[in-house]
């Protein structure tokens, strides 16, 4: 990671309080400051700034702040959190936030009944053209946080995104003590594509595993449709990586549909890896 401090995007949604308590816990782990940025949401009018409506939203944004700063002392005391406030859109502002940030956190509705989380469209932006890697964090009903066992699990296809991908997962595999899962899925059953496989996963994680000799690496090469597969890896992990393929500004999402998939269907959370601007 770059940068010195995670940042939240809290709203006082229950994922975003989830969002909280998870990042609160790897900054802590990893002696980052935390920071909590409200935005406010788009006004119905053309309220002046020192319109009455206008204060009311300060002052609940500013309440709202203080409750998910408390959340964030109570799951991890000794982590340096502040909170930070901004008149802005929440893309724009949290976009903005971004740009110096280790990593962005956002909270996730929980499971619809058919098992899909409903990502709104801050969400997909953001993800899409956030300066640094974007952590998606749902809640698990009944408990405070996700699951901390299980592997890391990543996505390899030997794209610029992949590599992307693969860069973050050694890093939280090695923070978290975890065994890596690299998975590549083939297009077709023949035998030189699973090949192919190999070798790409062999070139592509040559380099990091002399960077990270303590993490274990499985090497998987899978039939069937990326999304699908990554997904039954990931329904016993603790993190699934994705690479995101975002270009330009919001107008323009090109997530692509396995990521969108992952990220809608995943049960842990969700990293999409992000390049910084050069």
């Amino acid at each position: 990671m770059n940068g010195s401090e995670l940042v939240v995007g809290v709203d006082g949604s229950a994922g975003a309080l989830a969002a909280v308590r998870w990042a609160a816990r790897v900054a802590r782990e990893r002696g980052r400051g935390l920071r909590l940025v409200h935005a406010l949401p788009d006004l119905p009018g053309p309220y002046p700034r020192s319109d009455p409506v206008y204060e009311q939203l300060l002052e609940a944004a500013a309440e709202q702040g203080r409750t998910m700063l408390a959340e964030a002392r109570a799951a991890a005391s000794d982590v340096e959190a502040k909170t930070v406030l901004r008149p802005e859109r929440p893309a724009d502002a949290l976009a903005a936030e971004s740009a110096d940030a280790a990593m962005l956190v956002l909270g996730t509705p929980g499971l619809r009944p058919l098992g899909r989380i409903l990502l709104g469209s801050v969400t997909v932006a953001l993800t899409a053209h956030a300066h640094c890697p974007v952590a998606l964090v749902r809640p698990h009903a009944g408990e405070d946080e996700p699951p901390a066992e299980g592997p890391v699990v990543v996505g390899v296809d030997g794209s610029p995104a992949s590599e992307e991908a693969i860069a973050v997962a050694f890093e939280e595999a090695s923070w978290r003590d975890a065994r890596l899962i690299a998975v590549h899925c083939r297009r077709d059953g023949r035998w030189t594509a699973e090949e192919y496989g190999e070798e790409l996963l062999a070139q592509r994680l040559a380099g990091r595993r002399e960077k990270y000799p303590d993490v274990v690496v499985d090497r998987e090469v899978v039939a069937g449709r990326p999304a699908e597969r990554l997904l039954d890896f990931a329904d016993r992990a603790q993190l699934l990586v994705v690479g995101s393929r975002g270009r330009g500004g919001f107008g323009g999402l090109a997530l692509g549909s396995t990521s969108q998939a992952l990220m809608s269907y995943a049960l842990c959370p969700v990293i999409v890896a992000r390049a910084r601007a050069k």
